[in-house]
C-alpha cells in the first residue's frame, strides 16, 4: 500500500474539562472515499475541525503529504490542500457564483484590477470538471439550496483541493439531486481526489464508502473497508448495542377519522390534493424534492392560505386559516429546518419547551416558575433530551436532541394531530431509534401523525399508509405491505397524466 495522504495519529480535544476526543488515529491513502461515521457527539467535528485548523489538539499529531500540521493555521491548512465543507454553507447571497468560488482569491489583472474575464472563465472551467451546468453570473440566492452546495464543491477544487471533507452534505438533498452528487464525488475520486464523507445516512456510506470509520464517545471503535461491513453491524458499532427492530411496530388498532383535507390547492405549487388521516394512524408522504410535500405540510398547518378547498378536524365544521388557529384546533407542525423555523437556538431549552403554553403557566401575567420547571423536567425524562441544564442555549445540543426539544414544545399542546416534516433529518441513528419509538408511543394515545420523509426506508418502515406526492399533486397511495422504494419512486417520477391516472 502506498503512503497515506493523512496520517491523525493520537488526537485528543477537550473542552472545559469534558474530553471531546481521546487518542484518535484515522489515516486516509489518496483517491479513496472514507465514511465517519457515529452518534451526535461522537467527536466527528470536532475531529474535522481540528483538521482543518479551527481547533488544536490537547496532544497527537497530523501529517499531510508526510508535512507535519498540527500546528497549522486555518489559511495553512486550505493553501496545502484541505477543503472542508460544512453542512452550514458559507456562502454570500448577494454575490455571484464566480465570486464566491473565488471569495478572497480573485484573479487580477497586472494593474491589480478584478479580472472578471478570468474569474468566470476559470468558474466555468471547474463547473465544468464537476459536469455541472450552471451560469456562474448568477446570484447565489436565486439557486437551489443543492445548486449552492455544487458552488461549495467548486470552491473547494479552486483551492486545488487533494482532499475533501463533507459534513453531512445529503441532508438537504434527495433524489435526482442525490444522485448527481454521487456522480460528483466518483468523478472527484477517479481524478485522484481523497473525500472523507461524514453522513448519519447509512445506505450513502455504503453506496460510495471504501473504508468506514466508527466514532463512539470521542474514540475509536472501529475502521473496516467497506466489504467487511454489514448495516446491523454498522449499526451496533456506532451505538454500542444491537437495534434489531430499527422501525418499531405497535399492535393497536387505528381509530376514527381525524383530519380530512378536500380538493386543496395554494398559489404554492398544491393544485387538488386530498386526505383522510385516523386516529393513531401515521401517513407517509413521500416524493422527489419540488414535489409539494412541505407545501402540503404548511398548507395543513394554515402556514399557506389556500386556492380552493379546506381542512378540518373530523366532526368539526369550522376550518383554520391561520398557525395559531390550527394550533388551538389541535394540530402542530414539526417543519423540517429546525434551527431556522422550530427553535429560538440562542434562548434556552426551558423557554424553547414552555413558549407555546405561557399562558397556561402564567398566572396574571406572571409565569409561576417551579410549574415552568416542572414541565421541562417531564419533557426531559419523557424525550430523553440530554442537555447540561435548562438553562442550556438550544444552539449547544446535538441535532438529535434540539429535535427532540421541537417535539417537546408540541407535545405541551396536546395535539390531536402532528405534522413530522423530515423528523430525522441530520440526527444519528440511535436518536433516530428513539424518535421512532416516540412515534408509536404517540400513535398508542391515539395521536394521529403526518410524516414527510426523504428516506424511503422510513417512509415504508414507519406509516401505516403512504401517499406520493407529484407535481403538486397525489399520485398514488400505498398501503405498508403493497409499498417498496421501486414503487414510490415509479409514482414519484411520472410525468402528470401518468400521474393523475396511477
Amino acid at each position: 500500500m502506498s503512503k497515506p495522504i493523512l496520517e491523525m495519529r493520537g488526537i485528543s480535544k477537550s473542552f472545559a474539562g469534558v474530553q471531546a476526543l481521546k487518542n484518535v488515529s484515522f489515516r486516509c491513502q489518496a483517491g479513496l472515499v472514507y465514511g465517519l461515521v457515529g452518534e451526535n457527539g461522537a467527536g466527528k467535528s470536532t475531529l474535522m475541525k481540528i483538521l482543518a485548523g479551527v481547533y488544536k489538539a490537547d496532544a497527537g499529531d497530523i501529517i499531510y503529504k508526510g508535512m507535519p500540521r498540527l500546528s497549522a493555521s486555518t489559511g495553512e491548512i486550505i493553501a496545502s490542500g484541505i477543503s472542508i465543507i460544512y453542512q452550514e454553507l458559507a456562502l454570500v447571497p448577494q454575490m455571484s457564483v464566480a465570486e464566491n468560488i473565488f471569495l478572497g482569491r480573485e484573479p487580477r489583472t497586472s494593474m491589480g484590477l478584478l479580472d472578471l474575464g478570468r474569474l468566470y472563465a476559470r468558474s466555468d472551467e471547474l463547473l465544468s470538471r464537476l459536469g455541472v451546468a450552471l451560469d456562474t453570473r448568477s446570484l447565489v440566492s436565486q439557486l437551489t439550496i443543492a445548486q449552492q452546495q455544487l458552488v461549495e464543491i467548486a470552491k473547494a477544487l479552486s483551492q486545488d483541493a487533494d482532499l475533501i471533507v463533507m459534513d453531512e452534505p445529503s441532508a438537504i438533498l434527495a433524489g435526482s439531486e442525490l444522485d448527481q452528487l454521487f456522480d460528483i464525488i466518483a468523478a472527484l475520486k477517479a481524478q485522484g481526489v481523497t473525500i472523507i464523507y461524514i453522513s448519519h445516512r447509512l445506505e450513502e456510506v455504503f453506496r460510495i464508502a471504501d473504508e468506514v470509520t466508527v466514532l463512539k464517545d470521542g474514540e475509536v471503535v472501529d475502521s473496516r473497508p467497506i466489504g467487511q461491513l454489514n448495516r446491523h453491524t454498522l449499526v451496533r458499532l456506532m451505538v454500542g448495542r444491537s437495534l434489531d427492530e430499527i422501525f418499531p411496530q405497535t399492535d393497536h388498532e387505528q381509530g376514527d377519522l381525524a383530519l380530512i383535507a378536500d380538493d386543496i390547492a395554494t398559489d404554492t405549487i398544491l393544485d387538488g390534493v386530498s386526505l383522510r388521516l385516523h386516529a393513531g394512524e401515521i401517513l407517509g408522504i413521500a416524493g422527489m424534492v419540488g414535489s409539494g410535500r412541505t407545501e402540503l405540510a404548511r398548507a395543513l398547518f394554515g402556514a399557506d392560505p389556500l386556492t380552493r378547498g379546506e381542512v378540518r378536524l373530523a366532526g368539526a365544521t369550522p376550518q383554520w386559516k391561520t398557525p395559531s388557529q390550527a394550533i388551538r384546533a389541535g394540530v402542530a407542525l414539526v417543519p423540517e429546518d429546525r434551527k431556522s423555523q422550530g427553535l429560538f437556538t440562542a434562548l434556552s431549552v426551558r423557554i424553547n419547551v414552555t413558549i407555546p403554553i405561557l399562558s397556561r403557566l402564567s398566572r396574571l401575567g406572571i409565569v409561576r416558575r417551579q410549574t415552568e420547571e416542572q414541565v421541562v423536567e417531564d419533557a426531559r425524562q419523557r424525550l430523553s433530551i440530554v442537555m447540561t441544564s435548562p438553562e442550556q442555549e438550544t444552539q449547544y445540543l446535538s441535532g438529535g436532541n434540539q429535535q427532540k426539544v421541537v417535539l417537546a414544545k408540541w407535545l405541551e399542546t396536546a395535539p390531536a394531530v402532528i405534522i413530522l416534516d423530515e423528523p430525522t433529518r441530520g440526527v444519528d441513528v440511535g436518536a433516530k431509534f428513539e424518535i421512532y419509538k416516540l412515534m408509536r408511543q404517540l400513535n398508542d394515545r391515539g395521536i394521529a401523525i403526518i410524516m414527510i420523509s426523504s428516506e424511503l426506508p422510513e417512509v415504508i418502515g414507519m406509516s401505516d399508509r403512504i401517499l406520493v406526492m407529484n407535481d403538486g399533486r397525489v399520485a398514488g397511495e400505498l398501503l405498508r405491505e403493497n409499498a417498496d422504494e421501486e414503487r414510490i419512486i415509479e409514482l414519484a417520477t411520472l410525468g402528470g397524466a401518468e400521474a393523475q391516472s396511477a
